[in-house]
């Protein structure tokens, strides 16, 4: 088992040389990456990578924060990206332009050996790969020391300009109560209700019959990590997206020199969201 980001990418080499479907050809991609920049797709991804190995986007400073990706441990960690993509080669044809709905059918195809994903995707990979076929594990620490994973998720949206905000209110709170969570943790809806509880008395890997699932808890729990609360974080996702997408689609580009630039763009939209330290 891997015990770091290197032994992964070493493993993902491994996928990538050794023909592990034992077919004749070289058509295996040791890591699936969903590297486009739709919607910051590669900042998303790269996010889980970047804080193990001691890196980040954007850091505290004052009462606001400041670009980080040109710090030492950002650099190097965006330098084993590029690698990834332009040495070993070990990313599928196509993952600088490809999203998740590409590298889903990728990885579910047997063309790749290893996906970093959300738990969503279990009841659709047992379906189409077998459950018996892959395997759930943790994503592992890097060299900053620590085993950092990207936690999003919501509850439940209510609605601006409702006429029932009472309704509104008792939905949700049946919604976030161990009955709301063990209906929208059912096997009859694959699952993919409620994925992780948000009630801490309910069990999910107990509720579904499925330990795999008790990963997903552990890793949201112990090392789960959300974005920075920043006015528009989405737009410095896209602007984070873009430059680390310039890195690895261009391999002769200086990571350390586009780093640079990159933290000066994200400096700006810091500034202009008045979130600038």
């Amino acid at each position: 088992m891997p015990s770091s980001w290197d032994e992964l990418i070493q493993l993902a080499v491994t996928f990538t040389d050794d023909d592990p479907d034992g077919n004749g050809k070289n058509d295996t991609a040791g890591m699936v990456v969903p590297g486009s920049t739709t919607r910051g797709y590669l900042t998303w991804w790269f996010s889980t990578m970047l804080w193990s190995e001691g890196g980040d986007f954007v850091k505290k400073q004052g009462d606001g924060y400041t670009a980080a990706v040109d710090d030492p441990a950002s650099v190097k960690a965006v330098e084993k990206l590029q690698a990834m993509f332009c040495d070993s080669k070990v990313v599928q044809p196509g993952a600088s332009t490809a999203d998740s709905a590409t590298t889903h059918t990728v990885f579910e195809s047997g063309k790749g050996g290893i996906y970093l994903t959300g738990p969503y995707m279990l009841p659709r990979f047992d379906g189409s790969l077998g459950k018996d076929t892959y395997e759930v594990v943790a994503a592992p620490p890097g060299a900053g020391g620590e085993a950092a994973a990207l936690a999003e998720g919501e509850n439940v949206y209510l609605m601006a300009g409702s006429g029932n905000e009472k309704g509104q209110q008792a939905f949700a709170e049946f919604a976030a109560s161990p009955a709301g969570q063990k209906i929208g943790l059912g096997l009859d809806n694959g699952g993919i209700i409620v994925r992780l509880p948000v009630n801490t008395t309910v069990d999910g890997a107990a509720e579904r019959k499925d330990p795999r699932w008790d990963v997903f808890q552990k890793v949201y729990d112990e090392h789960g990590r959300n974005a920075p609360a920043l006015p528009n974080w989405a737009t410095v996702r896209q602007i984070s997206s873009e430059g680390l997408n310039g890195v690895v689609s261009e391999c002769s580009r200086d990571v350390a020199g586009a780093m640079g630039e990159l933290a000066a763009e994200i400096d700006a939209e810091l500034e202009k969201q008045g979130a600038k330290g």
